[in-house]
């Protein structure tokens, strides 16, 4: 085991300033990010990053659909790769530590393992996942999905951003998809490793500097539609009108008061609505919504949604409003690695340092590694739990630690 990673003012200052360089692609007013899957600021980013991984040594190349690999070759033959990293993209005006600490941590850590101690036995590579979030198509983990082979071209046939562009467009514009780059599907992993800030607030109510993580929660995204008929706002009397709007103000409350009694671990979000003609003096003909649904357990959620989908349906009948409910995302709960868990356990005991053994609320890429291959995600606290917001803020030291964790884990598998 690695005894002793030290702590330096050089290993702390080279993360605040590659954290802030990343922060660059895509920089909001508001000193957010913005950087969705394909755009140019995600190009950017990815081709700094690839310059960087260059410039410490590591061998560079993407895959056709657009994930960035940072590879430190191993000296013994006919073993596996090591993976470590996470995605570059971003919500719109998101903050500078979701996902891009993880492509840190993991560029940060192989540098030192290679300085420090040279070529590992076993090949170890970073990752920069080109897209989780979903925040230009509703689709996500696109980069974890296609190496694990979940996902692939076919499913993205006639999806498209707000603006119309397709997809595939968007993709063969930013030089992907035509089968210029090796096939993303990964066959050759042994592990994965997601290093990430927690978006939450339990690490730093409870002072843990690390969160080991057990569970990824089941998450599933609706977008619900509901059809009514636009009319006149001063002609048309309330006993006739199929307002839209007005059944959809009724689902929310009930999906919302359903989530409150059903269970405290379950989780309801409906985060977006818009409304058709959004004309203050016409009766609205359709209500569009989104639905975000959580919980640890498949259960829960196959009981949930079977009740609450009936409850919705009626309210539909009830105002002479049809309504549609399209499932695009159903991510089940997923176990991460025990034995990996018990090596950060080990290490972090060795340490002293303070961490908790916890289920995430967030989705992760290690979602879908975690059903492939065993995968280890650790966290770091997050100030006041804020995330996907320019406040989101995790000091520098946890940052440090967790980097400091993240290359002794390393060690003991690669070396």
């Amino acid at each position: 085991m690695v005894e002793n990673v030290e702590k330096s003012s050089a290993l702390f200052e080279q993360i605040e300033r590659m954290v802030e360089w990343l922060a660059c692609f895509g920089r909001t007013e508001r000193d957010g990010v913005t950087r969705l899957l394909y755009s140019k600021h995600w190009q950017n980013a990815q081709q700094g990053i690839d310059e960087y991984m260059k410039g410490i040594g590591l061998h560079t190349y993407y895959d056709d659909v657009g994930n960035l690999f940072g590879r430190l070759p191993g000296t013994e033959e006919n073993t596996k790769t090591i993976l470590t990293g996470s995605h570059i993209d971003t919500v719109r005006d998101g903050g500078k530590y979701d996902g891009a600490y993880g492509i840190i941590a993991g560029i940060i850590a192989l540098q030192y393992l290679f300085k420090y101690h040279g070529s590992p036995k076993k090949t170890i590579e970073v990752v920069s996942l080109c897209e989780e979030e979903g925040s230009r198509f509703p689709l996500t983990y696109w980069g974890s999905g296609n190496i694990t082979g979940v996902k692939n071209l076919n499913d993205i046939k006639g999806v498209n951003d707000s603006e119309g562009i397709s997809f595939v467009k968007a993709m063969n514009d930013a030089g992907f998809g035509q089968g210029d780059y090796c096939n993303p599907k990964r066959n050759d992993l042994e592990c994965f490793i997601e290093m990430h800030i927690e978006q939450g607030i339990v690490l730093e109510k409870e002072a843990k500097t690390i969160g080991v993580v057990s569970h990824i929660v089941g998450q599933r995204r609706y977008t619900i539609t509901v059809d009514g008929e636009s009319n006149h706002a001063g002609t048309t009397p309330m006993a006739l009108r199929k307002d839209a709007m007005y059944a959809a103000a009724e689902m929310i409350q009930t999906l919302i008061e359903k989530g409150k009694n059903t269970s405290t671990e379950l989780v309801v979000t409906v985060g977006q609505i818009s409304l058709e003609p959004n004309i203050s003096n016409v009766i609205p003909g359709k209500a569009i919504f989104s639905l975000d649904i959580r919980h640890s357990e498949e259960e829960v959620l196959n009981v949930f949604c079977h009740e609450i989908f009936h409850e919705l349906k009626l309210i539909a009948f009830k105002h002479q409003t049809s309504i549609t409910i399209d499932n695009w995302m159903n991510e089940k709960p997923v176990k991460m690695c025990e034995s990996l868990n018990a090596l950060s356990e080990v290490i972090l005991k060795k340490d002293h340092i303070p961490y908790k053994k916890m289920t995430s609320g967030a989705g992760h890429d290690s979602q879908l590694f975690g059903r492939a291959l065993p995968t280890l995600l650790l966290f770091v606290p997050s100030q006041n739990g804020i995330s996907h917001s320019p406040l989101e803020f995790t000091r520098t030291e946890d940052l440090e630690e967790g980097i400091r964790t993240l290359i002794k884990v390393l060690y003991e598998l690669a070396y």
